[in-house]
């Protein structure tokens, strides 16, 4: 299991989610289209620590505490 995480990711770069975190948070992922396996792209990362990532042409806002749970294979 990798042991990067979402909030490790830089801008311009695409990562694969392979882990989400459990709990109430994990189906609404989901419902946004971040699901284990995903392919996605860090298209900013704002002051806060804010990441905003790219799924095909859907931008969603991933704030610093969530992003550090969400296990990535940084490409």
């Amino acid at each position: 299991m990798p042991n990067n995480t979402l909030d490790k990711a830089k801008k311009g770069k695409i990562v694969t989610i392979v882990n989400l975190p459990t709990g109430n948070i994990r189906p609404q992922l989901i419902r946004l289209g971040l699901t284990e396996g995903s392919t996605i792209k860090c298209v900013e990362r704002l002051p806060g620590g804010t990441i905003v990532v790219q799924k095909n042409r859907q931008e969603i806002a991933v704030g610093f505490d969530l992003a550090k749970k969400i296990k990535v294979i940084l490409q």
